[in-house]
């Protein structure tokens, strides 16, 4: 898969911009605050997936504009596509996303239309950093994979909100406890077919990093990733989300009931679980260094492209946003030598690339506008 053909006009600071692209290396060099990663984020909203800068509706379009409008072309294993993604000031919540010129119901409808995998900075602390940035990794990494998940877990978030909210009245006297059972039973049927479907992806991404990630270290290293279920001990070939997995999601509830309600939150729960890892048998979150975080981090995500590869049986587009600058050259040429055979955008702010630009297209982004620099 490669995107062709780029538009882009009032989203932020973006302005008139038109650009075919390399199907290989596209190079976005500029000073900061130039709009580099803008583009980036415009590609990204257009795979059909909120900003991952949380960027809000009225961000979106720039402060002397009354609306932004986006359209990507690109070629995947079977046809040309097209996307348009477009939005006014005067109604920010009526969005106009079309698909091959069919007009869609919202945003991300787009999903699994084009594929993309984005590594920003942010995305270098996933290793050591919050449970939340693993659980969100986790589960866009299931949502790419099958559409039907995200929804899953925007209920799931929905219901627990709900549940947090009776404990607390609970707890007060303003509600009864035998309210809590619809809201359990929804919890346990739903927490326990995403366990599944979270383990299941996890044992697939151990196979990938931790090969990555032996030759990252030059086979001193061994890394092993692990789900930790707050609510299983085991999860290995259990598949039963509708008959023991539901049971036992909805008696661990029950069991805490009494210390949820003195908390005010659910205390256990796929909200709770997280992605950990182990370097020779010993635990990432209390013994890894600084590097060997980076490097969990980069093999984390290049392992969610070659598995997003291998189910769609294409490869993803790969949005490199100023990442290889934080990066030491060892790792630049590690990252670089493993997505050579993907359509690559990469923003930087200078022309010291960490390779030879023999091949692909760099184009020069200065307030809001691109240009292709012939060489």
């Amino acid at each position: 898969m490669f995107i062709t053909h780029i538009r882009a006009d009032g989203f932020k600071n973006l302005k008139q911009v038109d650009i075919e692209t390399d199907k290989k290396l596209n190079i976005l060099c500029g000073k900061n605050a130039q709009g580099k990663t803008n583009l980036i984020e415009a590609l990204w909203l257009c795979s059909g997936v909120r900003s991952f800068r949380n960027t809000k509706d009225k961000r979106m379009i720039g402060i002397d504009c009354d609306m932004m409008s986006i359209d990507v072309s690109f070629q995947d294993s079977v046809r040309q596509q097209d996307i348009h993604y477009a939005c006014m000031k005067s109604n920010l919540k009526e969005k106009n996303v079309t698909l091959n010129g069919v007009k869609l119901k919202a945003p991300s409808k787009l999903f699994g239309s084009l594929n993309c995998v984005v590594f920003t900075p942010e995305d270098l602390e996933l290793s050591k950093g919050s449970p939340d940035n693993r659980r969100r990794f986790l589960d866009l990494s299931v949502a790419q994979i099958k559409n039907s998940y995200s929804p899953l877990i925007d209920k799931y978030e929905a219901i627990i909100d709900q549940r947090n909210t009776l404990l607390k009245n609970i707890a007060y006297g303003r509600s009864d406890r035998a309210e809590l059972d619809i809201w359990d039973i929804q919890l346990a049927k739903l927490g326990a077919y995403i366990s599944v479907l979270r383990y299941n992806y996890t044992k697939k991404l151990n196979i990938f990093a931790s090969r990555l990630y032996n030759e990252i270290s030059n086979g001193a290293e061994r890394l092993d990733l692990f789900y930790s279920s707050t609510v299983y001990s085991d999860l290995d070939g259990r598949t039963d989300y509708n008959g023991e997995l539901y049971e036992e999601y909805y008696r661990v509830l029950q069991d805490n009931l009494e210390d949820d309600i003195r908390m005010g939150f659910t205390q256990r729960g796929i909200h709770r679980d997280d992605l950990g890892g182990k370097i020779n048998g010993l635990f990432v979150r209390d013994f890894a260094s600084q590097g060997q975080h980076r490097s969990i981090a980069l093999v984390m995500k290049l392992a969610q492209a070659y598995i997003l590869a291998e189910e769609i049986d294409d490869s993803p587009c790969i949005l490199l946003d100023d990442v290889l600058s934080e990066l030491d050259p060892s790792r630049q040429s590690f990252v670089v030598s493993k997505i050579h055979d993907m359509q690559v955008f990469i923003t930087c702010c200078d022309r010291n690339f960490p390779f030879e630009l023999n091949s692909g297209k760099l184009f020069i982004v200065e307030n809001g506008r691109i240009r292709e620099e012939k060489r």
